[in-house]
């Protein structure tokens, strides 16, 4: 289609397309010259009705009060006449006894028939006024519900960031009944499940702005009021009459008469049953109502998480401690003619357990087994595996006493459990009997298990090294034991050690070992040390040597020779008595 195609062609808008060059121009003189026909006149404006204010003004949110300048009501809106029936035109408007439109308005409202109105005063010309009420009763119950449920949030979660960190019951329950005092109550009493019997509280309580005491004390289970035992069953008592009684005789309401106070019980949630019982009262000018009680039992649900977490806390750390006090090493039983010194430190101090062990059993002979020893691994598991190994030579002891047969007995057990519960674990020890002598001198008859070697101390200071070896113990079937007998003078002593001692890491560049050497160095010329002071020696030298390094389990126990007993006190007289020199003369 080319544009000579549609030159003649209608758009068909009414208007016909001619051709360019027949086409007139726009303008011409002598267009401009024709005479134009004249406009039609506008027709004149009709005039619009008078508007109807009342009917507007009705849909207004505000209403309206229109005074002269004499004060006097000319004019009251629909919405006034139902907000304040008490406002009538004609009248005076200070005489119609409404606070809210005496004066200047206050910005933040007035009540008026249980409504919240807020005005405001508009001047007019020639001294009119206006005013203009408004009902704003559902907006500040609004704001008051979103203030008083975000003061209820941050409450709860000061709440839980409070109670978070307590991992103690007692010190758990002082910050529950600190907490409530003085947002929930006037006083607040919390009272654990009664264990063993016994059932124990915490009070918080403050006097006017004071901060809250907290005290606490202990009742027997059968003397708890009826309405905290009900709790700590899981119900919440709604007798608030009788339960200020009870808590009244109880003596937990301190300053609150029984007659003028409200109160209110809710169990705190525990694991299984309830971990304890909250109860909260205060004056009876501050009635609970239904959101508080909700809020009471979102702060019961929180203290009762956090006391469940410490209860449960204290009955791990109980058999923990429990646990770890069976795994330690049990202090020598006494034994004629010897004075025993011991001295441990675990690898992990926060433990207070480890691989190396000591002990010894009495003989019906009056001798001792005595034995120290050192297991593979560390912490926990080396503990236990120590628990076992004494256990077995508390048995074992009472049917073999000689050293060498004792110690096969020993890895035959051992060998037995290790293969029953696939572990590959093993021991190194040393055993022995001592038995005393007449003379206060010991013999000490020792088999060793892959051991290091004992030392002897001897009179002079000389210190000597028992030739004692052998093979690990739990390893194999019938190892090789080595055995050897030792003699002790009164005031000599043999020293067993572990090799936290001798491969201690430290000195000035801090990995060079402690080694043997030293360890005699530490021991010469303490001949006259007690036992006791001569194991705490050991260990105190191998820790300076230690620094701040990290160790081995650390074991040392010591045998003395104590001298004979029995031997009569020597006295010293000043004054020799006259009739016993008589005496021997005659």
């Amino acid at each position: 289609m080319t544009a000579a195609d549609v030159r003649d062609w209608d758009p068909g808008d009414g208007r016909v397309s001619t051709p360019s060059a027949a086409r007139a121009s726009a303008w011409s003189p002598a267009a401009s010259a024709r005479p134009t026909a004249a406009l039609p006149p506008l027709a004149p404006d009709r005039p619009l009705p008078a508007p109807d204010w009342s009917e507007v003004v009705e849909h207004v949110r505000e209403g309206l009060v229109v005074c002269d300048a004499d004060g006097v009501v000319r004019h009251v809106s629909p919405v006034v006449g139902r907000l304040l029936p008490e406002v009538t035109p004609g009248e005076v408007l200070a005489a119609s006894g409404v606070a809210g439109l005496a004066g200047d308005p206050d910005p933040a409202g007035f009540t008026h028939r249980s409504r919240r109105l807020t005005a405001r005063r508009v001047p007019l010309s020639g001294g009119r006024c206006c005013w203009y009420v408004e009902d704003v009763t559902e907006s500040v119950s609004r704001a008051d519900e979103l203030l008083a449920e975000r003061a209820r949030s941050t409450f709860l979660a000061a709440v839980g960031e409070k109670l978070g960190n307590p991992l103690h019951p007692d010190r758990a329950a002082a910050a529950v009944v600190r907490l409530a005092v003085p947002t929930l109550a006037d006083v607040a009493v919390l009272v654990l499940a009664p264990r063993s019997g016994r059932a124990r509280w915490w009070r918080a309580s403050r006097a006017d702005d004071e901060a809250p005491t907290v005290g606490s004390g202990v009742l027997v289970a059968a003397d708890l009021p009826a309405a905290i035992a009900d709790g700590l069953t899981g119900l919440e008592p709604h007798a608030v009459d009788w339960l200020v009684e009870q808590a009244a005789e109880a003596g937990w309401l301190p300053g609150l008469p029984a007659g003028d106070a409200d109160a209110r019980v809710v169990p705190l949630p525990g694991s299984d049953a309830p971990a304890g019982v909250l109860l909260v009262a205060r004056g009876a000018t501050r009635w609970y109502d239904e959101a508080e009680v909700e809020l009471l039992r979102a702060f019961a649900a929180r203290a009762g998480a956090a006391l469940t977490t410490a209860l449960l806390y204290r009955d791990q750390a109980e058999v923990a401690d429990t646990l770890q006090t069976s795994l330690l090493p049990v202090e020598p039983a006494e034994s004629a003619g010897v004075q025993w010194g011991t001295a441990y430190r675990p690898a992990q101090a926060g433990l207070r357990i480890g691989g190396d062990f000591y002990g010894s059993h009495r003989l019906p002979d009056g001798g001792s087994v005595f034995f120290l020893g050192d297991v593979s691994g560390k912490g926990v598991e080396a503990a236990v595996f120590t628990g076992q190994l004494r256990q077995c030579l508390q048995a074992l002891h009472r049917v073999e006493s000689q050293p060498g047969r004792l110690l096969g007995l020993l890895n035959d057990a051992l060998l037995e459990t290790t293969q029953a519960h696939g572990q590959g674990r093993f021991a190194t020890l040393v055993l022995g009997v001592v038995r005393p002598h007449r003379d206060g001198g010991l013999t000490l008859t020792m088999a060793g298990g892959g051991h290091l070697p004992p030392l002897v101390l001897r009179a002079t200071g000389e210190v000597e090294t028992v030739p004692l070896r052998g093979m690990l113990i739990g390893v194999v079937p019938d190892p090789r034991i080595g055995e050897a007998t030792v003699r002790l003078a009164p005031g000599e002593t043999c020293v067993l050690y572990s090799d936290g001692v001798t491969e201690a890491r430290g000195g000035r560049r801090g990995d060079e070992q402690f080694g043997p050497e030293r360890l005699v160095d530490t021991l010469t010329d303490c001949h006259r040390m007690p036992a006791p002071a001569l194991a705490e020696r050991v260990e105190q030298v191998t820790c300076d040597w230690l620094g701040r390094g990290d160790h081995d389990d650390i074991a040392v126990l010591a045998l003395r020779a104590s001298g004979p007993a029995g031997r009569a006190p020597r006295h010293l007289h000043a004054v020799p008595d006259p009739g016993a020199a008589a005496t021997e003369r005659g």
